[in-house]
């Protein structure tokens, strides 16, 4: 056997076949390990396969999350059935307004005593704001209270639990947005929409201004909103609305609502399509007959409901439950309401404000 120290290589050690195999190994690994565009290992960028970890400041952290929408509908449903000066709706207000301050979002509460069939009833609409570059106003709105049934346990999960559920959902998106909107938002939840009575236009209420017309029995919050507005003088500040009532469906399907502002409601149309929603917002005629919308549309705001009536067969029903509505439709509506708002900035930046129109004066 030769001896190692006769074997020496230019390196100045001495070498033996296993040990030039093993300079030859260590070689070849590290000509292939580090190649000469490869960063080094104490670069700041690294060349791993695997997928960053997403932060708050992208988009898909301030993405719609049906899921999150439904966990509120869910909590909705099981305080029960909400209506107007309950109880019941006094803890859902509460979990609103804790939802919105979870989100850094200011509220402002305004309660007022509502005339009805029932009697005197203590009401509440919140407003949360957005701040946007410019002091005018979009609305997105929902009612939150539920119907009133004397002889049904109606916990309203679509009615009006998906409207919320997406309303609150959107405030969270709009408030961790980057981005600081062209106008500000106000996401309106209004308080008394439904009739105490069972139909629509059963009832009606005392009008002490002009008792020959007397007062419906339902959209007592924003009918007093529009008042406030007028009494305070910003109903100028308010350049459009977005109502959202029964939008959450499994079979979501939205027609086009009779009463609404039809530029509007062509954005909104318009932008389903673009974002591939456009089968859920479909051509055909929806007839409401009333909602929180009318009261915007008489005072001169353009205005625009979103709502699926005629095709929900369990509106008003004991079986309006959590089995009937979708966290997929929600998203839908989420995402195609979030994609129309800066369209609706730029439609509006071309149209003068409007001003209160005579037959704005009166809140009926």
């Amino acid at each position: 056997m030769p001896s190692f120290e006769h074997q020496r290589g230019k390196f100045g050690f001495p070498l033996n076949k296993y040990s030039r195999a093993f300079c030859l190994l260590a070689l070849s690994f590290l000509s292939t390990a580090c190649p000469k565009d490869a960063p080094q290992p104490n670069s700041r960028i690294g060349n791993s396969e695997r997928p960053k970890e997403a932060s708050s400041v992208v988009p898909g952290a301030v993405a719609f999350n049906g899921e999150r929408a439904m966990d509120h509908v869910k909590k909705q449903v099981e305080i029960g059935p909400r209506i107007s000066g309950s109880p019941e709706l006094a803890m859902t207000r509460d979990y609103i307004l804790k939802s919105l301050k979870g989100f850094g979002v200011a509220v402002k509460t305004d309660e007022f005593t509502a005339t009805t069939p029932l009697g005197e009833k203590k009401m509440v609409n919140l407003t949360a704001e957005i701040p946007g570059d410019s002091a005018d106003v979009v609305m997105i709105a929902s009612h939150y209270d539920s119907k009133y049934f004397k002889d049904m346990r109606f916990v309203g999960a679509n009615d009006p639990g998906t409207s919320v559920g997406t309303l609150l959902e959107l405030a969270r998106v709009l408030s961790a947005s980057q981005q600081k909107p062209k106008l500000t938002y106000w996401l309106v939840f209004f308080d008394g929409e439904e009739a105490f009575c069972e139909a629509w236009e059963q009832c009606h209420n005392p009008n002490p201004s002009d008792p020959k017309h007397p007062l419906p029995d339902n959209t007592y919050g924003s009918r007093h909103y529009v008042s406030n507005l007028l009494e305070k003088k910003e109903l100028g500040r308010v350049r459009a609305l977005i109502l959202l009532d029964l939008m959450g469906a499994k079979n979501l399907e939205l027609g086009r609502d009779t009463m609404s502002t039809r530029w509007l409601q062509d954005v909104v149309w318009r932008t389903a399509k673009e974002t591939g929603y456009g089968k859920y917002f479909v051509d055909r005629p929806e007839g409401v007959g009333g909602d929180d919308h009318e009261p915007f549309l008489r005072a001169g705001i353009d205005s625009l409901d979103l709502i699926q009536l005629s095709g929900y067969p369990y509106w008003h029903r004991a079986d309006d439950t959590l089995d009937k509505v979708s966290a997929q439709s929600m998203k839908v509506v989420g995402d195609v309401v979030l994609a129309s708002l800066p369209k609706i900035a730029e439609r509006l930046a071309l149209r003068p404000a409007a001003t209160a129109s005579p037959a704005a004066t009166t809140p009926e």
